[in-house]
């Protein structure tokens, strides 16, 4: 029996596929499942739009993908980011950090998972970064890392002592029990 298979179906064809099956098996498993419908002439001319549409979806994808890629080309991408000494970073530059600055940008929304970078970016100064818009376009990226300029010193408050509570407590218990040693120890009388 000739079917149209409406999802993947592991190790016997994919979605949009038209395959010849055992009728036993496309009547027992696939009808009763909704994974695959009799290969009717209705059925393949809607197959047919369906692939039709999903190639005019996928140039004006590529045609997005391609204006993207331009503007990213175009684009460089600075961040300030916090340093120790020898302009090393305080962790690294991160693919969440570079999608946010290029929402702020173009005003275009890029998937971080998109983003990939040779090496982690943990150095002040110049870098390349790709991005990979579809299967075919991919982006060059320039991103700066600059030191975050650091906030001015506050001046640190002077804590004045002040006596508490307790002290004050313990220091009369000291007292008293010093003034208790030294009270005249008179011999006991034995009657």
């Amino acid at each position: 029996m000739k079917v149209v298979f409406l999802h993947d179906v592991p190790n016997v064809a994919k979605a949009g596929d038209v395959k010849v099956v055992a009728d036993g098996y496309s009547r027992n498993y696939l009808f009763p499942k909704g994974l695959a419908v009799a290969a009717t002439p209705t059925e393949l001319k809607k197959l047919e739009a369906q692939k039709q549409a999903e190639a005019r979806r996928g140039v004006r994808t590529e045609q997005e993908a391609d204006a993207l890629a331009k503007i990213l080309q175009d684009t460089t991408v600075v961040l300030k980011m916090r340093t120790g000494s020898k302009e090393k970073l305080y962790g690294s530059v991160t693919t969440a950090d570079i999608a946010r600055e290029i929402k702020k940008l173009t005003k275009h929304e890029v998937d971080k998972h998109k983003i990939e970078f040779a090496e982690p970016i943990r150095e002040l100064g110049r870098h390349q970064v790709s991005v990979k818009l579809t299967k075919e376009v991919t982006a060059t990226l320039n991103v700066v890392v600059e030191q975050e300029a650091e906030p001015e010193a506050k001046p640190e408050k002077k804590r004045e002592k002040k006596p508490t509570k307790k002290k004050e407590g313990k220091e009369e218990l000291l007292s008293s029990s010093k003034a208790i040693l030294e009270l005249p120890q008179t011999p006991a009388k034995n009657e």
